[in-house]
């Protein structure tokens, strides 16, 4: 078992590195390029899922799995892969965040943002909006 996950971290770093790698040196520079905003009609979406315990339980679950790697374990951006790829993911535990729409969030989770995928077609609907209900509850400072 620890075997197969370490092989699965490892693997991931290297799918990770060449994304990076693939996307130019200007990836890193464009997640910290102005205001990342979402159209007016995204941003005004409501969140269908209530911020319940088994929903927030399933977000943490695809935090840990999606993002952990690069927005860090409690959303600092100090993940294992931002030294290894270089890239300045946005720290999830600013408190700024909570200035952003939940319609917002699902929104830049969905599309993405070099070099962050987009997780439109890689997660459901319900996980998306699960997510954005756990990271709601990272620690701010």
């Amino acid at each position: 078992m620890r075997t197969s996950r370490t092989l699965f971290w490892i693997l991931r770093v290297v799918a990770l590195a060449t994304f990076a790698y693939s996307v130019g040196g200007a990836a890193a520079g464009d997640s910290m390029s102005g205001k990342w905003l979402s159209p007016a009609a995204s941003g005004a979406k409501k969140n269908p899922i209530a911020p319940t315990p088994d929903s927030i339980a399933a977000g943490q679950k695809i935090y840990s799995k999606t993002c952990a790697m690069c927005h860090g374990k409690s959303g600092d951006a100090d993940g294992p892969a931002v030294i290894e790829l270089n890239i300045h993911p946005a720290k999830l535990s600013d408190p700024q965040l909570q200035t952003e729409s939940d319609g917002a969030l699902f929104w830049k989770i969905t599309t993405g943002k070099k070099p962050m995928p987009a997780y439109g077609k890689r997660l459901s609907e319900t996980d998306r909006w699960n997510l954005v209900n756990y990271v709601r509850t990272l620690p701010k400072h």
